[in-house]
C-alpha cells in the first residue's frame, strides 16, 4: 500500500471541501458553462471565452488531457468559497499561466508558465475564489499582475 504524506492528505482534504463547496453550482455532468471573461491591465482590455469549472468533477478533470487551446480561450475554476487554493498540473500536458483571483476580481498571483505534468503544488498566495488557466506566456504578453483586475459574473463589482 502506498504511503500518503500528512501534507499530502491535508491538501487533498482542503481540495476535497472546496469542490463539495462549488458542487451545488451546477448538477453533476453537466456541460461546463462558457464565459466572455476581460482581463483590464496597464495594457489594455484583454478577452478570453473561458469554460467555468464548477461541478467536482469539473473541478478535477480541469484541462487534464488536452493537447491544445486557442490563443483566446481559458478556463476558470470557481471554488464556490473565497479561501486559499492549490493547484498542480498532474496529466495536464499544456503548459500554461495560472491567474488566481479574489472574490471582487483583484488579482492576488500569478503563476507563469506552469510546468505541465508536474504534481508539485502550486499555492494561490492569499484568499481566491477562482483560478484562471490560459496558455503559457499569455500572462506575461498581456501584462497580468497582481492588483489588476478580472471581470466575469462570478466576481462581485
Amino acid at each position: 500500500m502506498p504511503r500518503v504524506s500528512a501534507p499530502t492528505t491535508a491538501f487533498a482534504l482542503a481540495l476535497a471541501a472546496l469542490v463539495s463547496a462549488a458542487q451545488a453550482a451546477a448538477p453533476a455532468g453537466s456541460p461546463p458553462a462558457v464565459d466572455d471573461l476581460a482581463i483590464a491591465t496597464a495594457s489594455g482590455t484583454h478577452h478570453f471565452a473561458v469554460e467555468v469549472m464548477r461541478t467536482r468533477d469539473q473541478l478535477e478533470r480541469g484541462l487534464m488531457f488536452r493537447r491544445q487551446m486557442a490563443p483566446d480561450k481559458g478556463m476558470l475554476f470557481d471554488f464556490g468559497a473565497s479561501k486559499p487554493v492549490s493547484m498542480w498540473m498532474k496529466n495536464t500536458y499544456l503548459p500554461l499561466d495560472m491567474v488566481f483571483i479574489a472574490a471582487d476580481g483583484r488579482v492576488v498571483s500569478v503563476k507563469s508558465n506552469a510546468e505541465p505534468l508536474s504534481e508539485a503544488i502550486i499555492p494561490s498566495g492569499g484568499d481566491v475564489l477562482g483560478v484562471l488557466e490560459i496558455n503559457a506566456g499569455t500572462a506575461a504578453r498581456i501584462g497580468v499582475k497582481p492588483g489588476d483586475r478580472v471581470v466575469d459574473p462570478m466576481f462581485a463589482p
